[in-house]
């Protein structure tokens, strides 16, 4: 390779030249420092105020020289009130040969909400389990009792009596977040790894999700906080939480094609468990709150005609005879924008908010008649002292057995929940604690065969129910379930 002679003149050139450039560029950043305002002179303090942290919007805490982010004291004031809940549940008789254990354990995540040992959870987590055990932060274990549970919010209590100071996670009110909010979900995703109390954070990414099907544990009564926090297995039960400390919802499911987490997670919100908790603690059940109006969507034609300014609101279908919304003065073709100081956007967020409140209770409603806006009071019932049998204001018969209304599963029917059309007989309510709900049946149901012999219409329902009135025994079902699976289940029946 050829070698290039640098002469010691053009060295000297280059370094003048290179410094005129250096000088040039230094002036030029000079100008733009002066020029912006900016003043490194001064040092920032940990509570000054900057243009990326504006005071309250996103706090910081400076600690030991480093800054913190606003999760790390939310944790840390929490963490160890968030348990691991193992639900064993006995198998079936298993052969002679068989040297395994003869039962199945799953887990899921709770945590405390009462410092007397109140824990609070999802009912899928320890439904139809026979032990239940707790572990706490501090690797204390104890057997927990089920105080109460409710399939149709999906929300249990246990009970465990503590031997050390526990630390227990406030309700917050979910009312209050707003899309775009912060949220930190605590939990033990795949317990059997054991990841205890893994932190994940997302923001609020939606509210009021409904209509989500989870197979055969899909609660009825539907209000989701959506979240992309992560949520994955074993997750279920634990703290979605604010930058407060507080409790904002329960997690409680995913939504994924491959069942683990892709962002789109679901929490109970609290306002929920604020209805639900004290009756599973005082009775076991839920008792909930009853109008008496059956419901329709609100089509945009009808929106227009009343003039709202959104298709907004949940159009009554018609009234039951002598219920709280016949005497507060609901009609057929009423529009209800508001109940109980709260907007109403849908036919599944007005149930959730009616069956949240207590049998007694007087609550306001917005109301659209014929193009004006009204508002009424109502003194709400109570949804398990409700008999709905005979003919409906729709013209649909009905009946009531076993704690359920049910009515023959017509075409009509089907075309409305957007299902397959087949002979049988659907279940539109389930009254809680009743024998029909402690089988497991839930509304959405289709029976096919009840004692061995089929009912397809109302006439065949009625005379197999008769015959087997005032015996004392197990009534085999045979059901389609909502999520499309043939089931059996069989509802006890003691004698009258």
């Amino acid at each position: 390779m050829n070698k290039r002679n640098i002469s010691p003149g053009s060295v000297r050139r280059g370094l003048n030249l290179m410094g005129v450039g250096l000088i040039a560029v230094a002036s030029i950043l000079s100008g733009m420092l002066i020029s912006s305002g900016l003043d490194f002179s001064a040092k920032i303090e940990a509570d000054t105020p900057t243009n990326n942290f504006e005071a309250g919007l996103y706090p910081v805490v400076q600690s030991n020289d480093r800054m913190e982010s606003p999760f790390v004291a939310v944790v840390d004031q929490v963490k160890n009130a968030v348990v691991n809940i193992s639900a064993r549940t006995k198998r079936d008789e298993l052969p002679w040969w068989h040297q395994g254990p003869n039962y199945s354990t799953s887990s899921g995540s709770g945590f405390f909400f009462r410092e007397d040992g109140y824990i609070l959870t999802n009912n899928h987590v320890i439904k139809g389990a026979d032990e239940l055990m707790v572990r706490t932060s501090t690797g204390y274990v104890y057997e927990a009792i089920l105080v109460g549970q409710d399939q149709q919010t999906d929300l249990a209590v246990l009970k465990v009596e503590p031997e050390e100071n526990i630390t227990v996670i406030p309700f917050g009110n979910s009312n209050d977040i707003r899309v775009g909010d912060w949220a930190i979900a605590i939990g033990n995703p795949f317990p059997q790894q054991g990841l205890d109390r893994t932190v994940t954070v997302g923001v609020i990414s939606a509210k009021g999700r409904s209509n989500l099907r989870f197979g055969r544990e899909t609660p009825r009564y539907q209000s989701y906080i959506q979240t992309d926090a992560s949520i994955n297995p074993g997750n279920s039960g634990g703290p979605l939480l604010n930058l407060r400390g507080e409790c904002i919802g329960i997690n409680a499911a995913i939504s994924s094609p491959t069942g683990s987490s892709v962002g789109i997670g679901f929490a109970i919100p609290v306002s929920l468990a604020r209805a639900v908790v004290p009756d599973l603690i005082a009775t076991g059940q839920v008792s909930r709150g009853w109008l008496g109006v059956w419901l329709n969507d609100v089509t945009e034609r009808e929106a227009k005609r009343q003039g709202l300014d959104a298709v907004r609101g949940v159009l009554v279908d018609s009234v039951f005879s002598d219920s709280p919304a016949e005497k507060a003065g609901i009609l057929d073709g009423d529009i209800i924008i508001g109940f109980n100081d709260q907007e109403v956007d849908d036919g599944d967020e007005l149930r959730v908010l009616v069956s949240t409140v207590k049998s007694g209770s007087t609550v306001s409603m917005k109301v659209v008649r014929d193009g004006k806006f009204l508002d009424m009071v109502a003194e709400v019932g109570d949804q398990d002292e409700v008999e709905v049998a005979g003919s409906g204001n729709d013209g649909t018969e009905r009946t009531n057995w076993m704690g359920m209304t049910v009515e023959q599963f017509s075409q009509a029917k089907a075309d409305e929940i957007g299902a397959e059309h087949l002979e049988g007989m659907f279940v539109d309510r389930v009254r809680t604690g009743s024998p029909a709900a402690r089988a497991s049946v839930a509304p959405g149901t289709i029976i096919l065969q009840i004692n061995n012999k089929v009912v397809s219409s109302l006439e065949q329902f009625n005379s197999v129910t008769g015959s087997i009135q005032n015996q004392k025994m197990r009534i085999p079902l045979i059901v389609l379930e909502p999520d499309g699976s043939i089931a059996r289940k069989v509802i006890r029946q003691d004698r009258k």
